[in-house]
């Protein structure tokens, strides 16, 4: 067999050469559609009987991969959303060969063709201002990891990052003294800047001081960088903390992009322009943002009172029960 109909070739080629040097893709995004080869190969190789380094691109068809598919939520108990973005990744890897081997653009197409299923939404959580506030108050800040936590916290909310961008944030991200303001870097690379409030320049300040520009902000406690799943695990060890003050979070999914949620629909309440508020999340598409105008119940209700009838409409009178038509007949 040619090496060139060998799926293991391609998939080098694909996951070095496209999606890093050619894409750039993020690193999250890389291991994503590394995952889901580590899966989908050895789950192809198994139906055959063979090993994976001898899988052809035309044994990984769409039959193949619509097994796979179910196999991911039927044996693997995975989500819808967790089925689709192995579609996507696989969708891409499809694209990637078929535009490189003319041989395969028909395996392509119909690897290309294999749909994205359907799923609900689910409502969206957020935590309204009290709730954010005991949040908020939520860490011990007479030590060094609650003053983190704190400062954490804070800059979640002020912010509206993703943990993963408070992950990577760096000193020299930060501006503290003229127009406090802090540098992110978001999906695809794109950059922002926010302004940061007073409070919140307080409690970064002791956590960044005579420290090296390059380095992280938010360490953990062994002085190494925080990652997203460790700022995960400090909004739910916060959030498990204050249920008892604040029992309305125990019916609440919290997370740290459950508080990017609440900058978004404090702004929102603030009367700040959707677009705006686009520009400060970081959003792509105004459709993104426009689902924060579309649950927010509390402006939904403002504008019904607005149209609201005062008094119910009284039953019509039937003519023979006016008595002053009916006396003015009768003297006729």
């Amino acid at each position: 067999m040619k090496n060139n109909f060998l799926i293991g070739t391609w998939v080098r080629r694909f996951l070095i050469e496209y999606i890093v040097s050619e894409r750039n893709l993020s690193i999250n995004t890389q291991h994503s559609y590394r995952d889901t080869l580590l899966v989908l190969l050895p789950f192809a190789a198994g139906k055959l009987g063979i090993s994976v380094d001898r899988l052809s691109i035309e044994d990984v068809s769409a039959d193949c991969v619509r097994h796979f598919l179910q196999d991911l939520e039927k044996s693997r108990g995975c989500k819808i959303t967790t089925r689709n973005h192995r579609l996507a990744a696989i969708r891409s890897l499809g694209r990637f060969i078929g535009e490189n081997s003319p041989e395969h653009i028909a395996w392509c197409g119909s690897i290309r063709a294999l749909p994205i299923k359907k799923t609900t939404k689910r409502l969206m959580h957020y935590l309204d201002k009290e709730e954010m506030d005991a949040l908020l108050s939520s860490p011990d800040c007479r030590t060094v990891q609650g003053c983190r936590d704190h400062a954490l916290l804070l800059f979640l909310y002020n912010s509206g990052a993703r943990a993963e961008e408070a992950a990577c944030l760096t000193i020299a991200d930060l501006s503290l003294f003229e127009s406090p303001s802090v540098k992110l870097f978001g999906k695809g690379r794109k950059e922002r800047r926010c302004p940061l409030w007073a409070i919140t320049i307080g409690a970064l300040t002791p956590l960044v001081a005579n420290r090296e520009p390059g380095a992280r902000v938010f360490l953990n406690r062994c002085g190494q960088p925080m990652t997203r799943f460790g700022i995960h695990t400090m909004v739910e060890r916060h959030v498990s903390k204050t249920n008892a003050l604040m029992p309305s979070l125990a019916t609440k999914k919290i997370s740290p992009h459950t508080i990017r949620h609440s900058t978004a629909m404090a702004l929102l309440r603030a009367g700040v322009d959707i677009n705006a508020i686009r520009a400060w999340l970081g959003h792509v598409s105004i459709d993104t943002t426009n689902i924060y105008a579309e649950i927010d119940l509390e402006m939904k209700a403002k504008a019904l009172a607005k149209f609201e009838v005062a008094t119910e409409n009284q039953p019509k009178q039937h003519w023979r029960e006016d008595q002053s038509l009916m006396k003015f007949l009768q003297n006729l």
